[in-house]
């Protein structure tokens, strides 16, 4: 079992910045994948963006050169630093991680976009 534990959402105006984390823990293989997806209201939960152990990455294309996605091994952790935010990513932003064909989740995190 793998345990996950989000923070760092909240509200923020258009245009503004912020940063999520996502620290695992349990039994964690060196070999996985980490990162975020989101679900908007009325919406079904998609990807945002992911970042394998080996280091790589992909975004979906609404997040493209606003979202950085990053990790750290040694703790565990995913982040996901969101700029130049728009009232459309407003969202609960999830956390996950997948591994050997498990995939774990985290409880959410809220993300509200708005003047």
């Amino acid at each position: 079992q793998v345990q996950l534990v989000e923070s760092g959402g909240g509200l923020v105006q258009p245009g503004g910045s912020l940063r999520l984390s996502c620290a695992a823990s349990g039994s964690i293989s060196s070999i996985n994948t980490m990162g975020w997806s989101r679900a908007a209201p009325g919406k079904q939960r998609g990807l945002v963006a992911s970042i394998t152990s080996g280091g790589s990455i992909n975004y979906v294309g609404s997040v493209k050169g606003r979202f950085t996605i990053s990790r750290d091994n040694a703790k565990n952790t995913v982040y996901l630093q969101m700029n130049s935010l728009k009232p459309e990513d407003t969202a609960v932003y999830y956390c996950y991680h997948y591994t050997w064909g498990n995939t774990y989740w985290g409880q959410g995190t809220q993300v509200t976009v708005s003047s």
